[in-house]
């Protein structure tokens, strides 16, 4: 039985080799994920292996009371969803962008209703094989989304050495051409490292990234730059990049900027924005060629649960080719047995 300790130890090591490597990759999810679970069955099995009567009960009781909890904990996360969307609508405005909690706890509700419902009865058994493929579908989204929980949650541990050279802050809109507060906690973000850092060593410069949105009568870079100066920071440490439209873009023209500066020379460089948006921006800051790690701003709790539900769609987005690679072939064997049931059951 002690052999099958290696496994999770094995898968330990992979993931600390994997994470240390580069800790912006939804891989580690799923690396640490394995890890936990192939340690977690270890522990019962040997558990159940051992003739000491104390050990099992310490494993075993604390498992069977997580497998009584989970159904209420997925009904407490669904009246949960529902009253942070009252709140968020209340505060925010009712925007299709702040309805997803809303419709989350929705789809739980359908997920709690369906055993009872059982939808598959009410249609031909020629569609049996179709709602199979669903269901294949949805637990292939679920193991998707726990390994971007995980790898998100992961990143959070981020803490870059205060040896930077610059530090890029992500721009997210002006209201009425001022910094709102949700910008703000970003630039006091990155306001708290360089003072961190002035302490002990050299000051970074600081790049704000954002461009001029339609509805803005200068850009984000700017505005941000001035907040950062009445805050106390030496212009001269500061840096405008007033051309981006996008998180892709705020990384790849910031490096730019950076590589002009340093010719050839290497750097250190951050980003700062807010928690939510950190594993996201860490991506696309790999996409664009930047070795940037990021620290994030904290974020109103009402606010977070929509915002990481909007982000993990955009991740979804991101890697729509790969998604489909697996969905469409389950969808397509789903129709074709349908349809096979249909000509010759």
């Amino acid at each position: 039985m002690m052999y099958f300790g290696i496994i999770p130890l094995m898968l330990f090591i992979i993931f600390l080799i994997s994470y240390l490597k580069d800790p912006r990759k939804i891989i580690n999810g799923l690396l640490f994920n394995l890890f936990v679970c192939s340690f977690l069955l270890f522990c019962v099995l040997a558990s159940l292996a051992s003739d000491q009567y104390l050990l099992r009960i310490i494993v075993i009781i604390p498992l069977i009371a997580l497998i009584i909890l989970i159904p209420f904990a997925i009904i407490a996360l669904m009246f949960g969803l529902f009253l942070n969307a009252r709140v968020l609508m209340k505060r925010e405005g009712r925007r299709l962008a702040n309805s997803l909690t809303l419709l989350v706890a929705l789809g739980i509700l359908l997920f709690i209703l369906l055993p009872i419902i059982y939808p598959a009865s009410l249609f031909s058994s020629h569609l049996q094989p179709i709602f199979g493929g669903i269901s294949l579908i949805t637990f292939y989204f679920f193991i998707h989304l726990s390994n971007f929980l995980s790898a998100y949650f992961l990143y959070q541990f981020n803490r870059p050495r205060l040896n930077q050279d610059y530090i890029i802050v992500l721009g997210s809109g002006l209201i009425n051409d001022k910094v709102p507060p949700l910008l703000a906690s970003r630039i006091q973000k990155a306001i708290d490292f360089y003072h961190k850092q002035v302490a002990v060593t050299s000051p970074p410069t600081i790049i704000f990234s954002g461009g001029q949105g339609p509805d803005e009568n200068l850009p984000e870079a700017e505005a941000m730059q001035k907040y950062a100066i009445d805050k106390g920071i030496p212009i001269e440490h500061t840096l405008q990049e007033n051309q981006s439209v996008n998180t892709y873009q705020n990384m790849l023209f910031s490096k730019q900027i950076m590589d002009d500066i340093k010719q050839g020379e290497t750097y250190n460089s951050i980003f700062t924005t807010n928690n939510f948006h950190l594993f996201r921006a860490g991506i696309y800051a790999r996409l664009a060629g930047l070795n940037s790690q990021g620290i994030g701003s904290k974020t109103a709790f009402y606010y977070w649960p929509n915002a990481m539900i909007r982000e993990y769609v955009a991740i979804v987005v991101m890697g729509r080719k790969r998604h489909m690679k697996i969905v469409g072939p389950i969808l397509g064997i789903s129709i074709l047995f349908s349809l096979l049931s249909f000509f010759f059951v």
